[in-house]
């Protein structure tokens, strides 16, 4: 709705460039960050498995849930596992970048990396200019935190064009990695953005952003959904353990706590160097 609009706008004027991106799987995902006033989302499927790429009409009716001024990133990435990606692969990849583009999205996250543990700048390249031409943002996504040496992999992403890098510091969870993640917000100075992600909640974001220096976050700010069937099937599971979920519960981004983030790197914004 207008006030949506207004909020949405609001919040972004008052943060200045600070930015709080949402990772969603679902539509219900994207229309609750619409209403926390989340800048930015990265859309996907299958969060269980770290992320794959979100169908068509998936992105087709997230884009109509979160609409302009919002950003609709969307993730390329064609299977689970590791991000050593074969020429087949690479070529849904690329269709994959193409469906987003004529889908309205605003850009792609992507993240390939060499067996050798670097980043494969043929292949990224590819995809990056591809992107480009397509008029899309391009976010390099937490296949960095997998590389052997990332400042390294900093330099070869800036030498690249790459204007964003999704990061916990190549530690299990953002604030774990912090000490790391304010070493490349350095190293990367004015090139490339930052964004602090993995296991940002609202109760440690302002913490995060005063020891990174980060202008940017990423969090699922999920809570748990529980399910409305009433006849539940014993012996019987669709779901692969170990998880945090089942099959009559799933998580979904939260309006609430969505909110709550925005709030808090809001009131971070006030402690960055200006």
């Amino acid at each position: 709705c207008a006030q949506e609009g207004i909020y949405l706008r609001l919040c972004t004027a008052l943060m200045g460039t600070f930015s709080v991106e949402v990772c969603i799987d679902s539509v219900a995902g994207a229309e609750a960050a619409k209403r926390g006033g989340a800048q930015r989302v990265e859309l996907c499927s299958a969060l269980l498995e770290g992320g794959l790429t979100p169908s068509y009409g998936l992105i087709k009716h997230a884009r109509q849930a979160f609409p302009a001024p919002g950003k609709l990133m969307v993730l390329v990435r064609p299977r689970s596992g590791d991000f050593c990606y074969s020429p087949t692969e690479l070529r849904v990849m690329r269709e994959d970048i193409e469906a987003a583009a004529s889908l309205g999205a605003d850009g792609v996250v992507v993240g390939c990396l060499t067996p050798e543990g670097e980043v494969d700048t043929t292949n990224t390249a590819h995809l990056l200019h591809l992107a480009t031409a397509k008029g899309l943002d391009f976010t390099f996504h937490r296949a960095f935190d997998m590389c052997k040496d990332q400042s390294a992999a900093l330099e070869a992403l800036a030498a690249l064009g790459i204007t964003r890098v999704l990061t916990s510091g190549g530690m299990p969870s953002a604030l774990a990695g912090a000490g790391n993640i304010a070493r490349l917000v350095g190293e990367a100075g004015k090139r490339l953005t930052i964004m602090a992600g993995g296991g940002v909640t609202e109760e440690n974001a302002e913490e995060l952003v005063r020891r990174t220096g980060v202008h940017e976050l990423h969090s699922s700010a999920k809570r748990a959904v529980f399910s409305g069937m009433k006849f539940r099937k014993t012996g019987m599971t669709m779901v692969s353990p170990p998880t945090a979920f089942s099959d009559w519960t799933w998580g979904c981004a939260d309006a609430e706590r969505v909110a709550a983030l925005v709030a808090a790197a809001r009131a971070a914004v006030g402690q960055l160097p200006q």
